[in-house]
């Protein structure tokens, strides 16, 4: 299994917060806790994997038992709350096996954890060799309240049929309800209601734009939900809801763009060390050459055609961009070809058709676009290049431009926010025509970008990914001290809006990033 290492340079992030003093509330012993005007005698929870517990990229018991739902259950339980059963893993490794006619495939991996740290990085492995041990097709004795399914849309929860193992492979069913559908042909909010709940929370619609996002906005491997679909199937989502006559709290989404899995990585992380493998006059050689064999002959060109700030030659001394291809850039692969061509260079001339085809929309990173967590392990591989063309030239992000899907370019981040605003219009109304609580997630996580932090008991939290105490190892999800604070957001709302006055949790009391 390949390793996994993560850089721990300068984060921006997705948690939430607004200063370095108490943010908690939790002296309450001779405070008579009450529920107002709201009933918490069935609690059921419906959202996506931040809602299930899910944390350092995948499901496990541990985490699933740190899960915000379950903190505000227990909470509830002080003024008549009744019991919150989840659908557990097995055991801490994560995983889901699939049983097929052609056998047991593994379809999920197993937790990361932090093996140990080189020159200042974690080295992230995972979790029993990766080896998962839960099988998909064991359906679970429910009902369940907590009711989050890692992966889920909005309008997957809306969908008949999401429990079906039959349709994991075509994804019209998702293996993690599929564990805990009540039957296959049911759906989520069905699922829902036969509890006749009496109140709820809801946090879904991070998936409509995050997986896209992840994915560096490539529509053919994911789609980012047109706001107006999206404001449809939510308000059929609250609709069905508000059938059931229970009290609720709805969040909205956060920016999924300055979560630690799309900010960690830099777009310049070429230095003359990372060049050369940790030697520094090996990677100024590398950078000698490559300035010889590509950057130094595309800059004159582009800049002949007008373009000469897409691609300039690298430094011996400063951080160099990542290479990668724009597809909003116009081409100039024909003029490019062209003046190569022309130039009378033999090397030029030999070159001319693929670098042509090769650089045509081709642009170093810059500022507002960001790189994938998953792209750095790419950074340097090979790329299969045409006969008579360098191997030199094939190392993708530094000779070789990254294809679009590994890159996500400003223009894409704006988009996906606009999106994302579009979104959070259509939650707060939706709360709002209902009268259920409000969780504004998006204002408290833009918060927390201030990097300001918050301070409890002694303890101070960040967004920082790996030391912050708030981000799991995905960079992506949080740990069992993230979504404490999380459940405290929920909490607030619910007390605000119902009368009632749910102590917080204390975020010392669960879990973090476990270190070697």
């Amino acid at each position: 299994m390949k390793k996994i290492i993560i850089s721990t340079l300068a984060v921006s992030a997705l948690l939430f917060t607004t200063s370095c003093e108490n943010d908690f509330d939790t002296d309450v012993k001779d405070i008579q806790v009450t529920k107002g005007d709201a009933d918490f005698t069935k609690y059921v929870a419906l959202g996506n994997s931040l809602t299930s517990g899910y944390r350092d990229g995948a499901l496990y018991a541990d985490g699933q038992n740190e899960s915000y739902p379950s903190m505000i259950a227990q909470q509830m339980k002080l003024v008549g709350g009744g019991d919150f059963k989840q659908p557990l893993m097995p055991d801490n490794n994560g995983g889901l096996l699939l049983a097929t006619p052609l056998g047991t495939l593994q379809i999920a991996n197993t937790k990361l954890y932090i093996s140990s740290f080189i020159d200042g990085s974690p080295d992230l492995k995972y979790a029993n060799g990766n080896v998962a041990t839960t099988l998909t097709n064991t359906v679970l004795t429910g009902p369940f309240n907590n009711m989050g399914v890692p992966g889920a849309k909005v309008a997957h929860l809306l969908a008949d049929n999401y429990g079906n193992v039959q349709g994991v492979a075509a994804k019209t069913a998702n293996p993690y309800f599929v564990r805990f559908a009540s039957e296959p042909t049911t759906s989520v909010i069905k699922d829902f209601k036969k509890q006749s709940p009496t109140f709820f929370s809801l946090w879904i619609g991070n998936n409509d734009a995050l997986l896209y996002a992840l994915a560096g906005a490539d529509a053919t491997a994911e789609t980012l939900t047109p706001a107006v679909q999206f404001t449809q199937y939510y308000n059929a989502l609250v609709n069905e809801i508000a059938s059931t006559n229970a009290k609720g709290v709805i969040a909205n989404i956060p920016s999924v763009t300055s979560i630690p899995a799309l900010t960690t990585i830099p777009v310049n992380p070429l230095t003359a060390a990372v060049l050369g493998n940790g030697n520094v006059t090996a990677g100024n050689a590398t950078i000698d050459a490559l300035n010889a064999q590509i950057y130094g002959p595309l800059n004159q060109i582009l800049t002949a055609l007008g373009a000469g700030d897409r691609i300039k030659p690298l430094s011996k001394t400063a951080a160099n961009p990542l290479l990668i291809k724009d597809e909003s850039l116009t081409p100039l692969g024909v003029q490019i070809t062209a003046a190569a061509t022309a130039s009378g260079n033999p090397t030029l001339v030999a070159l001319a058709g693929y670098l042509g085809a090769t650089y045509g929309q081709a642009r170093q990173a810059k500022a507002g676009d960001l790189v994938p967590l998953t792209t750095k392990a790419a950074i340097g591989t090979l790329q299969t290049l045409p006969p008579g063309v360098p191997a030199s030239l094939g190392a993708r992000g530094i000779a070789y431009p990254f294809a679009d899907n590994y890159i996500l370019t400003g223009t894409e981040v704006a988009d996906i926010n606009t999106t994302i605003d579009a979104y959070n219009v259509a939650i707060k109304a939706a709360a709002t025509a209902k009268g259920y609580a409000f969780v504004d997630a998006n204002k408290k996580m833009s918060e927390l970008g201030s990097q300001s932090g918050i301070s409890f008991d002694g303890v101070k939290y960040t967004a920082k990914f790996v030391t912050g105490g708030a981000f799991s190892l995905d960079g992506v999800h949080l740990t069992g001290r993230g979504y404490a604070v999380i459940a405290n957001e929920f909490i607030k709302s619910i007390n605000a809006t119902y009368k009632s006055n749910l102590p917080e949790v204390d975020p010392n009391k669960y879990s973090g990033i476990k270190f070697p």
